[in-house]
């Protein structure tokens, strides 16, 4: 059972990040921040690139929470291990 939750976590992390990536750096085939903060702005979010910032900063961000719990679930396993 803690593998499964090892291998949730791993791709449920990353694939966050590509989605954060889409919508920050414009990775994957994304708009990037401009593109992105258009389709803000058109729902109504002013100003659309703030938004859109702090949105794609909290998706790396939370990705990245989520792989660090994966590896040191990995660490503290391989401490057990020894």
């Amino acid at each position: 059972m803690d593998s499964g939750i090892l291998i949730a976590r791993l791709v449920l992390g990353l694939l966050m990040a590509a989605h954060g990536a889409q919508k920050l750096l414009g990775w994957f085939g994304g708009h990037g921040i401009v593109g992105t903060a258009g389709f803000f702005e058109a729902l109504g979010f002013k100003p659309g690139k703030l938004f859109n910032f702090a949105r794609g900063t909290a998706l790396v961000a939370g990705a990245a929470l989520l792989l660090l719990a994966g590896a040191a679930f990995l660490r503290s396993t391989g401490a057990v291990g020894t």
